[in-house]
């Protein structure tokens, strides 16, 4: 179970409610989001090129207003109970991008800042040229972030590129684990992973 650090749990993030007492937990009110919003039944082709009955497009939750205000404080509650010690959050453009940035607006208010950044997927043509953008620095310990563990593939690429730059990249932090050996594939490189949250747990609460 995650815990919500007092000071995010107090800043009246989560949808209100007339009875606090009938409140669900935030992990189950994200539980519920994620089953209603966006997972679907039907055949898919997934970004990895697998096959699959089960498509779970995460940024219906993620780019919400409840969604982001439930994801937020539970990334930031994972990353504490994990003892991580990190100064940045970020992974690849777009999945990851409105999951860090619920996760670094959550750690302002919490009064412990971290720092966001977005990997593209190819370095741009012009100005810098800098693959990695946002306020990551050379040197710092990063989270990388992604919204849905599927082949591991986005985050490899996005922990790649932040140890390019300077990075030093304490695990992966999920939305959600697909449970299709992405998490071991990660595991095997040696990266650390947390998942808010799991596939089968969002299948027992679709209709």
């Amino acid at each position: 179970m995650l815990t919500l650090p007092r000071r995010v749990a107090s800043a009246n993030l989560l949808p209100p409610t007339s009875n606090p007492q009938l409140m669900p937990s935030p992990h189950s009110a994200l539980l519920d989001i994620l089953a209603r919003r966006s997972a679907r039944r039907g055949q898919f082709t997934l970004a990895s090129g697998r096959q699959s009955t089960l498509y779970i497009d995460a940024r219906r939750t993620s780019m919400s207003p409840d969604g982001l205000a439930l994801v937020g404080p539970l990334g930031l509650a994972a990353l504490d109970d994990a003892g991580w010690g990190v100064q940045s959050v970020g992974g690849l453009t777009l999945g990851a991008d409105p999951v860090t940035y619920a996760i670094s607006y959550a750690s302002a208010l919490a009064g412990r800042p971290l720092r966001a950044f977005t990997v593209r997927k190819e370095a741009k043509g012009h100005g810098t040229g800098k693959l990695i953008e946002g306020t990551f620095e050379p040197g710092d310990r990063v989270a990388v972030i992604e919204d849905v563990i599927t082949t591991g593939g986005s985050a490899l690429r996005a922990v790649d590129a932040v140890r390019a730059a300077g990075g030093d990249v304490a695990g992966v932090l999920a939305l959600v684990d697909r449970e299709e050996e992405g998490r071991e594939a990660l595991e095997r490189a040696g990266l650390a992973v947390i998942a808010l949250t799991r596939a089968s747990e969002i299948v027992a609460r679709m209709e």
